[in-house]
């Protein structure tokens, strides 16, 4: 009949009109849940901060501390070598960026945009560095900047940062380098730039974002590095972050406020 026609015809509008809405609730519920899950140890970090050792080692945890207590944040920054620490991670983390970006750029230029003899074997020979296990090399490296006199000096671990992030970073520009056209460089040629013009000035701005990713990727990189900071690094006035909050655990107290 018309009015079971029309009691379906509203039903439906009512579910195809419903039916968005419950997917973009269920999305937002989901995107909710999965923020909550990754902020919640983020927030145990920040609250742990500002208790004390007995509160933090409780098997009971607390949300919220007791009492809020600033003794880690002076003992931070007076007692430890935290910001010493820091200041070498971020000079060691700014120069392997820096050397890392300006090298891996101008090589990535040379190898996919120019064509000469042996630019394959050349980039087969660098991502070869990246086949073998930094562990593997440490003994050499050790040795090899032992003799230039770069053992206990933060520049041997820039050295050392840009050689492992160098291989990676060069193949993450192959595609955008790739993706650049080639009429837009032989255009700017006709033009009269030359070499340097058209890599400064036309090429580089097109792949700005893949500078940016090794820029993020190389920075990161030499943060978390621990294995050669924790070898090459002797003295306590030049080591990193992550070998400086290594000492604060030790075999008989681990000072978890501070951390």
């Amino acid at each position: 009949s018309e009015e079971s026609e029309e009691l379906a015809d509203k039903e439906l509008t009512t579910t195809s009109s419903f039916s968005p809405r419950l997917r973009t609730a269920l999305r937002y519920a989901v995107a909710f849940l999965l923020s909550l899950v990754i902020l919640i140890p983020f927030y145990f970090v920040f609250t742990g901060a500002f208790k004390t050792n007995r509160e933090l080692i409780s098997p009971e945890p607390t949300f919220w501390p007791h009492e809020l207590v600033f003794e880690n944040f002076t003992k931070l920054f007076t007692v430890s070598q935290y910001p010493t620490y820091l200041m070498n991670s971020i000079i060691v983390s700014s120069l392997s960026m820096v050397i890392n970006v300006l090298l891996v750029t101008l090589a990535s230029y040379s190898i996919y945009r120019c064509r000469y003899r042996g630019r394959q074997g050349i980039f087969v020979a660098v991502i070869g560095v990246y086949v073998f296990p930094a562990i593997v090399l440490m003994v050499p490296i050790y040795q090899m900047l032992g003799a230039l006199g770069l053992v206990d000096n933060i520049l041997g671990l820039v050295v050392v940062n840009v050689t492992f992030a160098a291989p990676f970073s060069l193949w993450l520009m192959g595609p955008f380098f790739d993706s650049v056209p080639r009429s837009v460089e032989e255009a700017a040629a006709l033009d009269g730039a030359g070499r340097l013009s058209v890599l400064f000035r036309v090429i580089l701005p097109l792949v700005a974002p893949g500078i940016g990713t090794i820029a993020v990727y190389s920075f990161i990189a030499s943060w978390t590095e621990y294995a050669f900071a924790n070898i090459l690094i002797l003295s306590e006035e030049s080591k990193t972050l992550p070998v400086g909050l290594a000492r604060f655990i030790t075999q008989y107290f681990t000072d978890w406020g501070m951390l």
